[in-house]
């Protein structure tokens, strides 16, 4: 068990801190208006927007704010998971056929029926396992819209289900022996030449529930052990840092030569198996959030955003990454329906007619 209020400072040998300033473009170059990425950022402005980034073909196109303010990014932790567990997968740590019956690591699914157990891995990435208890960081409407437990076979219905996103992360921790956070630090923020997440977490009750308010600390566990034994695992980080991992996304999970994330998991987690809006084209896919792509489209668009407010959008076709964020951690006014013309604003920006 990790030491309550230990502040973990990593030293990870191993790698060479990549050194990967961003490189700017002018707008006009990039097929961007300048009038229209004006009105943008008056909008984030007035709205009170903590930061912003747009990435053209790895090129930072436009900045607002301060985009090395560490941020805590709430659900986009599920996204951060998602590449830690492909590189597992990629080095055959797991099958996602198994079923939670069969996974060598009895303790993570004590109390789980045997009809539960039937759930595979897939299912719980894709938030499919129909596994329906109690879990820590659960908001008032994920508890309000939970089914009944058992209503579901796994795999057959999909609800947006932090007792799975918080198996996944004990799972990947079982699997790799690591810390998500020091994995994180080692295998993706380090390579990529992250400037501000360093990998420093620290364990929280939620009686506690402000003392990870710190620019000291990367990341904590979230214990709400009247709940659950098993803690959410949060995540803080730059919105230029979120810029590079969607940029290593982007990039199909290569940096510098180096294939970090496989191809193949991205293939395969970014597929749009739960299509909960059709008329807007809007699915989960495991661990993300997928557009489901148009016809002859090679790559789908892929997002994750948290708390409403703050975003990661991938579009493959574009050649564009877009970063949102809110101060969350303190009071804040902006909504999800702002998230929403912020999205609009920023496709309206750009100028081309070639895609």
């Amino acid at each position: 068990m990790r030491g309550l209020w230990i502040f973990v400072v990593l030293s990870i040998p191993g790698w060479a801190q990549a050194a990967t300033p961003l490189e700017s473009i002018r707008p006009e170059q990039a097929g961007y208006s300048v009038e229209r990425l004006n009105q943008l950022k008056q909008f984030l402005i007035e709205k009170h927007s903590s930061s912003m980034v747009i990435l053209q073909d790895g090129k930072l196109v436009f900045e607002y704010g301060d985009i090395n303010k560490p941020h805590l990014v709430h659900s986009i932790r599920k996204a951060l998971l998602s590449s830690l567990l492909g590189i597992e997968w990629g080095n055959g740590k797991f099958n996602l056929d198994q079923t939670l019956a069969t996974i060598e690591y009895k303790k993570l699914v004590e109390g789980l029926t045997s009809k539960e157990q039937q759930a595979t891995l897939a299912d719980v990435f894709k938030s499919r396992s129909g596994v329906y208890l109690p879990a820590a960081a659960e908001s008032p409407l994920m508890k309000q819209s939970k089914p009944k437990r058992g209503s579901h076979t796994p795999g057959s219905h999909y609800y947006y289900n932090n007792w799975d996103f918080n198996f996944a992360g004990q799972y990947f921790e079982a699997i790799s022996g690591q810390s998500i956070f020091t994995a994180f630090h080692q295998n993706i923020a380090g390579p990529i030449g992250m400037q501000n997440f360093k990998g420093r977490y620290i364990e929280v009750n939620s009686a506690d529930k402000h003392s990870w308010r710190n620019d000291m600390i990367d990341g904590f566990y979230w214990y709400e052990r009247e709940t659950s034994e098993v803690p959410a695992y949060h995540f803080r980080l730059s919105t230029y840092d979120l810029a590079l991992y969607g940029q290593l996304l982007l990039n199909r999970g290569r940096w510098d030569g180096q294939q970090i994330i496989p191809e193949q998991w991205l293939d395969l987690s970014l597929q749009p198996y739960s299509i909960y809006n059709e008329k807007y084209g809007l699915s989960y896919g495991m661990l993300w959030y997928v557009l489901v792509p148009d016809k002859g489209q090679e790559y789908a668009s892929f997002y994750h955003t948290g708390t409403g407010v703050h975003m990661i959008g991938v579009y493959p076709k574009l050649g564009m990454v877009m970063i949102h964020r809110v101060n969350t951690e303190a009071d804040y006014h902006f909504s999800p329906n702002d998230l929403l013309t912020v999205i609009r604003l920023t496709h309206a920006a750009r100028i081309k007619t070639d895609d």
